[in-house]
């Protein structure tokens, strides 16, 4: 059985989907980050078919009871950029394939998770595609990681997703999972708003 490992700031006013903060205003943006954390963890952790885990920052947050009683192990998700800190899973969990999910994704599904793992059926990593050039989702079928593995990666810029992939040997076979939207501030915010009111009207 495979492993879902969604990260996760703790929920604190102020340190939290800062770009967002800045056009919507902390308050609404710490809300923002609680509620879509929980509705994934709510989402993901039902599903029988893996086991499902919140790796959160700062560490001593693992020990606390933020989001709720949401029905998922708590990890910490360790020292290091979030290159090293999304790397510690695959040390931790050796059994069966992990797949690293990021928190503001709002249209996350279980189906989604699904379809990353049946990708690393033929492959050796699997992707998450978000739009602006990042990604919302990272797995591979076995860990550790090989080593270098996230080295010089430009994180929260448009060339995350490339970067990451380059630090893989070319030995290695890579999936790409659905492309998704991250909200990461309000215009993002609002595209997303809109989007979901127009299905909703359907």
């Amino acid at each position: 059985m495979g492993h879902v490992v969604v990260f996760a700031k703790a929920p604190r006013l102020g340190t939290v989907k800062r770009r967002l903060a800045a056009g919507i205003g902390a308050l609404a943006a710490l809300r923002f980050h609680r509620a879509a954390t929980e509705r994934l963890l709510r989402r993901l952790a039902r599903d029988r078919r893996w086991h499902c885990w919140l790796a959160l920052t700062p560490d001593r947050a693992a020990r606390s009871r933020c989001f709720g009683r949401v029905p998922a192990a708590r990890l910490a998700q360790g020292r290091g950029d979030l290159g090293r800190r999304m790397a510690r899973p695959f040390r931790i969990l050796r059994r069966g394939p992990v797949l690293v999910v990021g928190s503001d994704i709002p249209d996350v599904s279980a189906g989604h998770i699904a379809e990353a793992f049946r990708r690393l059926g033929s492959a050796d990593f699997v992707f998450g595609p978000a739009r602006d050039g990042g990604y919302w989702l990272f797995g591979a079928r076995r860990g550790p990681l090989p080593p270098g593995i996230f080295a010089g990666v430009r994180w929260s810029t448009e060339h995350a997703l490339a970067d990451s992939v380059a630090t893989l040997p070319r030995r290695f076979r890579i999936a790409l999972a659905a492309t998704l939207d991250d909200i990461d501030d309000a215009a993002s915010l609002r595209r997303w708003t809109a989007r979901s009111r127009s299905l909703n009207r359907v």
